[in-house]
C-alpha cells in the first residue's frame, strides 16, 4: 500500500510537470510555427458544430492568462458575448480585421454554451418546483393530460380512481410528482401532445393482460 500511495504521488507530479511545462512549451512551439493560438487553431481546423464547440468549452482548463476571462465567458449572458470576443482577442494579441472567421466561429460556439447552461439551469429549477393543487396552471396541465390519454372518457372528479387507467399510482396524481416534480407533468403532456399516436398505443398495449405494466409499475415522476 505504501509503494502504491508513492507511486500515485509520482504520477501526479509527473502530470502536473507535463501540464504546468512540456504543454506551455509545446503550445508556444505551436503557435510560433503556426502563426496561430489554440483558440485560432480550433476554430479554423473544426468545422460548426458539437466537436468545435465542445472543445471550445474545455479549453480553458489548459490556457493560462486567460483562464479567468474563458471561464466567465462560458456563463455570460447572451447581450454580451461580441463584448467578451472581443476582450478574448485582444487578450490574445488577435487582430479582428485580419481574422473576422474567428469572431464568427466563437461567437457561434459561446452562444451555444451559454444556452446550454442556460437550459439546464431551467430544466433544474422545474424539476425542483413541486405540484401544487392551488396552482390553477398545474391543475389546468394536469386535467390536459387527461384529456389527451382519455378523449372519449370524461373524469369523473379530480380525485378519482380512474388516474390509474393512465399509470398514476392513487386518486391523487399530485403525489405521484416528486424527484421530477413539475418536469415530470411537462415531460408526460408533451409527450401525450406531440406524439399522440405513440403515447396511446403505448398505453392501449400497457392495458393489455399479457403487457399490464400500470398495474405492476405504476408512474412515480
Amino acid at each position: 500500500k505504501k509503494h502504491f500511495n508513492i507511486f500515485i504521488v509520482v504520477t501526479q507530479f509527473f502530470v502536473f510537470l507535463y501540464f504546468k511545462c512540456l504543454w506551455r512549451g509545446l503550445k508556444f512551439v505551436v503557435r510560433k510555427f503556426t502563426g496561430r493560438c489554440e483558440l485560432q487553431r480550433i476554430c479554423y481546423n473544426n468545422k460548426h458544430g458539437a466537436r468545435r464547440t465542445l472543445k471550445i468549452g474545455k479549453l480553458h482548463t489548459y490556457m493560462n492568462s486567460s483562464t479567468e476571462l474563458l471561464q466567465s465567458a462560458l456563463s455570460v449572458h447572451p447581450d454580451k458575448v461580441e463584448k467578451t470576443i472581443d476582450d478574448i482577442m485582444a487578450l490574445k494579441h488577435i487582430n479582428p480585421d485580419t481574422n473576422p472567421q474567428l469572431g464568427i466561429s466563437l461567437q457561434a460556439s459561446l452562444l451555444q454554451i451559454v444556452g446550454y447552461r442556460q437550459l439546464v439551469a431551467e430544466v433544474e429549477k422545474l424539476r425542483r418546483e413541486p405540484y401544487d393543487c392551488e396552482n390553477a396552471e398545474h391543475e389546468q396541465m394536469l386535467m390536459k393530460l387527461w384529456k389527451e390519454l382519455r378523449p372519449d372518457t370524461p373524469l369523473s372528479s379530480r380525485i378519482s380512481k380512474q388516474w390509474c387507467e393512465i399509470g398514476f399510482q392513487g386518486s391523487d396524481p399530485k403525489t405521484d410528482f416528486r424527484g421530477m416534480g413539475l418536469l415530470g407533468l411537462h415531460n408526460l403532456l408533451y409527450f401525450a401532445e406531440h406524439d399522440k399516436s405513440t403515447a396511446l398505443q403505448i398505453l392501449h398495449d400497457s392495458l393489455q393482460p399479457k403487457h399490464n405494466h400500470l398495474s405492476k409499475k405504476p408512474i412515480n415522476t
